[in-house]
């Protein structure tokens, strides 16, 4: 998890702006972007019933080859071809990894100690390897460029021999791909998988299909997972709220563009140490509260409260009161985030087998992703004030609510689904 996530935290400080540098109009940028969101949402359920159809480590490394791939090209990359090229790579990339390294370890886990086994402890430091990673990642992926740049000439290039190619806000993007090429070895190396029946063309075009319906056919028939899922819509949205509020409100904040950048980016780093603070405290707070079911309710109430939080400094002029407040909310989104995400996962293992344990992730992920591209494009059509982010704040609280009535049975004393509908 720290190593997949790292070199995202390296690239996300420079990477508008390198775009920018090489050229490209802020449109351009969009449609890149626009790239990237296209080939996830596409590609997540099929990637997803791939890992459970032929397995998690050559999913896994065959997203960290895609990732480095298109980290390399990024960075060097001056044509708009060249760049679209780079945003597929990773679209795809990112899609193949969106549940293998989990689903992996749930599996050796039940393969080890029994499907009864204790998970949240273990996904929780997933987690917060993440979270640190991406925090790591931001500062020192902030930083490098401007270090490599002091006493330059603006627009100076690291070597002339690179006949322009590398630039200062190259640098984090080629150091991602170089940690990419650990995460790929790590993989082959660290994670071992029970021996599988080989694979042939023919039965993975027939078994990812069929993977990816058992897997949609979950969401709609099993309670619980459609609880998460509809919980996955609401931090989705929430998040979509605060990633495209937020930078506007710093530039507004300081006065310019560029200070507000530097704000942000520390906010940043700041709201992916909270989440890992608060993945890390994922299972004392269901220890606290007594079930993972209580602990995801209190944990998005946390996360409501920042975005109510940050909805009504938005519209108070309080001097030097109100941003404090604003980043003290958003600190409190992050947390309760990064504490529901573990316990919404927990619950949702113990409700799906390995044959779709990928694909239920995969799911998840869409889930979200989908609301969140919704939800940006309301929020972006409000008026600049409290109002959207308490739509965000609103949603949010639909989403906890789901988890005030316990289900009539505990999920971990159930078998797992299998996909199929549970019998009477």
């Amino acid at each position: 998890m720290f190593l997949f996530w790292l070199p995202v935290g390296l690239y996300i400080p420079s990477q508008v702006l390198l775009l920018t540098e090489r050229g490209m109009s802020l449109a351009v940028v969009a449609g890149l972007f626009a790239v990237h969101s296209i080939t996830v949402s596409v590609m997540e359920l099929p990637t997803g019933g791939l890992s459970d159809v032929i397995g998690r480590r050559a999913v896994l490394a065959g997203a960290g080859l895609l990732n480095l791939s298109a980290l390399t090209v990024m960075a060097l990359g001056t044509t708009v071809w060249a760049l679209a090229v780079a945003m597929f790579l990773m679209g795809t990339g990112r899609a193949l990894s969106s549940g293998p390294a989990e689903a992996w370890y749930v599996d050796t886990v039940h393969a080890h100690l029994g499907p009864t086994a204790e998970l949240r402890t273990g996904l929780a430091r997933g987690s917060t390897a993440g979270a640190a990673a991406l925090a790591v990642g931001t500062l020192v992926g902030g930083a490098l460029p401007l270090l490599l740049s002091l006493g330059a000439d603006p627009g100076a290039r690291l070597t002339g021999a690179t006949g322009g190619l590398v630039l200062p806000l190259s640098v984090p993007g080629l150091l991602g791909a170089t940690v990419g090429i650990g995460y790929v070895a790590y993989v082959l190396t660290a994670l071992p998988e029970p021996p599988r029946p080989p694979a042939t063309l023919r039965g993975v075009l027939r078994g990812v299909p069929a993977t990816m319906l058992g897997g949609l056919r979950l969401g709609v028939t099993e309670p619980l997972v459609r609880r998460v899922l509809l919980t996955s819509v609401a931090v989705g949205a929430a998040l979509a709220s605060i990633e495209l509020l937020t930078p506007g409100r710093a530039a507004r904040l300081t006065g310019a563009p560029e200070s507000g950048a530097v704000l942000y980016a520390s906010l940043a780093c700041a709201g992916f140490l909270c989440t890992a603070l608060g993945s890390h405290s994922a299972p004392l707070v269901a220890r606290l509260t007594g079930s993972g079911e209580r602990a995801v309710l209190a944990a998005l109430g946390v996360s409501t409260s920042g975005m109510v939080l940050l909805g009504v400094t938005a519209a108070w002029d309080g001097g030097t009161a109100a941003p404090v407040l604003a980043a003290v909310g958003y600190g409190l989104a992050y947390l309760g985030f990064g504490a529901a995400g573990p316990n919404e996962n927990d619950l949702l293992h113990h409700r799906v087998d390995s044959t779709l344990r990928a694909t239920a992730l995969s799911v998840k992920s869409l889930a979200l992703q989908l609301s969140g591209a919704l939800a940006g494009l309301v929020a972006g059509s409000l008026p600049i004030g409290p109002l959207p982010w308490l739509m965000g704040a609103t949603t949010l609280l639909l989403g906890a609510l789901l988890w005030t009535r316990r289900m009539k049975t505990a999920p971990e004393s159930r078998p797992a689904a299998t996909g199929l509908p549970e019998r009477v």
